[in-house]
């Protein structure tokens, strides 16, 4: 059957939009950031040693103020970088989630230069601040001058909370992203 109905879903090209990319190594807790946004969200995993883990990535939309936010979570092995590069591409930020239950690593380094680098505005979230081992003190200095955030990446309100202070900070684009 045709609709005959005016499309419901053109309105979107006059929205603004948001393009957040969640970066962080494995475990660090992005696939639980953007369940606790909205445990419907896209998530593509695998299983493994440990459990499961996500081999391309995690999709979230959340609307606040008139502005489409993109909430888009990376896998978090060293060999899925070219899975990184294409879901970074378009960005207006990232947040990096950083385990505070272990040292600081070279991978997690890594990230922070890459989004250093690459000039694109990112908050630093340090998850699991209540785990047996946590040292989020550890962590003060190491992402230059990037927001540090204390968060709980199982809390909805605190997540939503905080990922809503850090997309304020953005500027969004009219008319969406030219992702290509």
């Amino acid at each position: 059957m045709i609709n005959t109905h005016p499309a419901k879903y053109l309105p979107m090209a006059d929205e603004t939009k948001l393009k957040i990319v969640v970066f962080g190594a494995f475990g660090a807790g992005k696939s639980t950031v953007i369940k606790t946004l909205d445990p419907l969200s896209k998530h593509i995993e695998a299983n493994c040693a440990g459990g499961t883990t996500t081999v391309a990535l995690d999709f979230r939309r959340i609307q606040n103020n008139g502005c489409h936010i993109h909430i888009y979570g990376t896998p978090g092995q060293e060999r899925f970088e070219f899975a990184r590069e294409i879901i970074a591409k378009g960005m207006d930020g990232a947040v990096l989630l950083v385990d505070v239950t272990i040292p600081m690593d070279e991978f997690t380094r890594h990230l922070s230069d890459t989004l250093h680098a690459a000039n694109v505005p990112f908050v630093v979230f340090l998850n699991k601040c209540d785990g047996v081992g946590a040292d989020p003190d550890a962590f003060t200095g190491k992402f230059g001058i990037s927001e540090v955030r204390k968060i709980s990446a199982r809390d909805p309100r605190q997540c939503k909370d905080t990922l809503l202070q850090f997309a304020g900070t953005l500027t969004p684009r009219p008319n969406g992203h030219n992702h290509g």
